[in-house]
């Protein structure tokens, strides 16, 4: 079986589809079925062999398809019209947003090639109720309407724009996914730690940091070695420098207090101390090419068992201080146990009686 590889929009993820029965061949114009229906693409990749051992999806969770078919001068003209709708509806749904007062961003709108669903691509600092826009848009459309919400990165991404370098930015250039990031990175490429020099367009820190790194510590012993940073120390992350006032060990990450009033929750391996001796050592690991330290064997310890306790005979009796008791109590053995004379009952009659208690309630 052979596959081939297309890519629906620019740096893209690559999908993998079964070639039709029509000649392919790299930078064709394909129509295929996605999740979200029809969309239109181009061939980044030449058919190959499909290996045994090998599994691919069209995408993740659906087997693979065949190609829908390969496009046409008409299909090119239906997507010049869907790209001039999609800049319609862009403006339409920024005056619904701003009658419904909707605290979002909106950044692009997409058609799908069929026009069976539009999205809409927004930013949002927390949760949006937008239900009552999506009837609007509905009601406009007469179609599928779907907002999404994504993070500053993905915003990037769909934006575009210029990096410090002066060139295109990665991820709207070539990079498919994004790749983790880390301070350490910067800090062990002996970089500057102030974040609005490591930080990228969207706010985060530059992906180009990844490109280098593991030039830098190809044999780091410290990359395998974690620190907790203690609480009230202060330290640096991507956003700024603050101070700790939180650590979850369950979690492994700490909350810093940044300079700014701002709280934000980092990982312990993106968190830098300002001052080394605020780090405590989780893990320790050998350095490379050195064998780690022998354990000293603890000796066993023997214990002596206690000597037997006498048994007692059955007869035992606990011997008693008769003279002691005697004393304290200024008791005379020769003397009788009971002299005092009996005390005279006293008539029923005779008692005193107490008074009545007197009600305050009343």
């Amino acid at each position: 079986m052979q596959i081939i590889g297309v890519r629906i929009r620019k740096a893209g993820r690559i999908l993998f589809y079964e070639p039709n029965e029509e000649e392919l061949k790299k930078g064709d114009a394909v129509i295929v079925e996605t999740s979200r229906g029809l969309e239109y693409g181009k061939i980044v990749t030449t058919p190959r062999e499909l290996l045994a051992d090998e599994t691919i999806e069209s995408e993740p969770g659906e087997p693979l398809k065949k190609i829908y078919r390969k496009a046409t001068d008409e299909d090119l003209i239906q997507l010049k019209e869907n790209q001039a709708n999609e800049k319609a509806a862009f403006e339409l749904c920024l005056q619904k947003i701003i009658e419904h007062e909707l605290p979002m961003k909106l950044i692009n709108v997409e058609y799908t090639f069929d026009v069976n669903k539009i999205i809409f691509f927004f930013t949002a600092d927390g949760r949006v109720d937008f239900r009552d826009l999506v009837r609007d848009l509905a009601a406009i459309f007469k179609t599928r309407i779907e907002l999404r919400q994504v993070g500053v990165r993905d915003e990037a991404k769909v934006l575009g724009g210029m990096g410090g370098c002066g060139r295109p930015l990665c991820c709207a250039s070539f990079l498919e996914e994004f790749i983790p990031v880390s301070i350490r990175m910067a800090k062990d490429q002996n970089l500057s730690l102030n974040p609005t020099k490591i930080s990228g367009v969207c706010g985060r820190l530059m992906c180009c940091l990844k490109y280098e790194n593991d030039l830098y510590c190809e044999n780091c012993p410290q990359q395998n070695v974690t620190f907790k940073p203690r609480q009230g120390s202060r330290v640096v992350v991507a956003d700024g420098e603050g101070k700790v006032v939180a650590v979850s060990y369950s979690r492994r990450n700490a909350t810093i207090l940044l300079d700014t009033n701002k709280t934000v929750v980092a990982s312990w391996e993106d968190i830098l101390p300002v001052n080394a001796e605020d780090f405590e050592t989780v893990e320790s690991a050998a350095p490379i090419g050195e064998s780690p330290q022998a354990v000293e064997e603890i000796q066993p310890i023997t214990i002596e068992e206690p000597p037997p306790k006498p048994e007692r005979s059955e007869k035992y009796e606990r011997p008693r201080r008769i003279e002691a008791f005697n004393r304290r109590y200024n008791r005379n053995e020769n003397a009788e146990q009971d002299t005092r004379p009996e005390r005279p009952p006293r008539p029923r009659g005779d008692k005193n009686r107490r008074p009545p208690r007197r009600d305050y309630r009343k």
